[in-house]
């Protein structure tokens, strides 16, 4: 099979979708890699690097996308990449298609087959494929967070972990999940006072156990959003729906609450993000005021940190990658009903229930290689 991986042209992303050693087991295995020129670079991987593995490199971005059968991406396709795909081909990338209809409905009308990492389910039904780069929001959300909090970043001027005789910031994550466990133990190392919330009393115990006693857990319910906003000088939202629309736990109204120059980092703003006032914003300009309370809603934030970020991806994706390039895409899915809960589009046919729920688009099952 032929397999391509294009340069990311998102802005500010340098992560790449796949590593010289992805390169190397593919082409030993007997398929062969196209690398566009220059999609290592923001991860530190020279365009020798792969080619020595043996990559056949090619200059032009059009190029992937006209010659790979599977193409292997990190973010979603973007407008100037529409037109370039092909009805049959493989496209292998984070989708995140219920926050965008326009993308929905334009990748749909390629009849590509969308296969999304972020859906594809573990045989514990975990998210294998998402839980990396969760892990790595997570813990960028309080080195962010406590940037944005200082007062020449139009924060309220808090140390994350105070001094001795000045209290710490109050931090309130919003979801106990990868993304939650990972914000709080970073922000417990800054010595932090931190609540998570989650509507999973089985999590919260878990929480409970494993967290240091400056992290305490509450059940989230309107009542506590409410007090935990008023409270709160950092706010992280890392809820999650798999491949559905993230809810809007905290309101425009719910803003008025907060302290002024308060943060709140959306972690979850790749599928909607949770708060009503969330916008996607760049890592060049991340953040926007809304009623005297910082927003910080990247939409790729592990894309700022492209080294480490990639090699915790190419990890978890590989794996599926040389099973599709082996079996083929239906054959794999037949194997694997895990990867095919990853393939949201099927020449056409939209075949996650949750994204058709949000756009009221036909759905049709898919197991494999049939569709009901």
């Amino acid at each position: 099979m032929i397999v391509g991986v294009p340069r990311e042209i998102k802005r500010d992303e340098y992560r790449v979708a796949m590593l010289p050693s992805g390169v190397e087991d593919l082409t030993q295995a007997g398929h062969e890699v196209l690398i566009e020129a220059g999609a290592g670079l923001g991860s530190g991987i020279s365009d020798q690097e792969y080619a020595a593995a043996g990559a056949t490199i090619t200059a032009a971005h059009a190029d992937i996308f006209q010659n790979a059968e599977l193409i292997v991406k990190v973010k979603e396709p973007l407008e100037s990449e529409w037109p370039l795909l092909r009805a049959g081909t493989t496209l292998f990338t984070y989708f995140h298609f219920a926050a965008d209809q326009k993308l929905t409905l334009n990748v749909l009308e390629s009849k590509i087959n969308a296969v999304a990492y972020e859906t594809l389910e573990g045989k514990a039904r975990d998210l294998p494929l998402l839980t990396p780069m969760s892990e790595v929001a997570g813990r960028m959300s309080i080195q962010q967070g406590a940037r944005f909090l200082e007062r020449p970043q139009e924060g309220r001027g808090i140390l994350l972990g105070g001094v001795p005789g000045v209290e710490p910031a109050h931090i309130a994550i919003f979801g106990g999940g990868v993304v939650g466990k990972n914000a709080a133990r970073i922000a417990a190392g800054f010595q932090a006072d931190v609540v998570i919330l989650d509507i999973s009393i089985d999590r919260l115990r878990y929480l409970e156990d494993i967290m240091p006693p400056n992290v305490n857990t509450l059940f989230s319910d309107r009542h506590n959003i409410r007090e935990q906003l008023k409270k709160a000088d950092l706010v992280i939202g890392g809820v999650l729906i798999p491949g559905a629309k993230a809810p809007h736990l905290v309101t425009s109204q719910d803003l008025k609450l907060m302290k002024p120059g308060a943060v709140v980092i959306d972690v979850c703003i790749d599928q909607g993000g949770c708060f009503e006032t969330s916008r996607p914003t760049t890592h060049s300009e991340p953040t926007y005021i809304v009623d005297g309370i910082v927003h910080y809603c990247v939409t790729n934030m592990p894309g700022a940190v492209g080294r480490t970020s990639t090699y915790a991806l190419c990890n978890v994706t590989f794996p599926y990658i040389r099973r599709i390039a082996d079996m083929g895409l239906f054959a794999a899915s037949q194997q694997d009903p895990g990867l095919a809960k990853a393939v949201n589009m099927v020449s056409g046919r939209l075949t996650n229930r949750a994204v058709a729920d949000t756009f009221g688009i036909e759905y049709r099952e898919f197991s494999g290689s049939s569709m009901a």
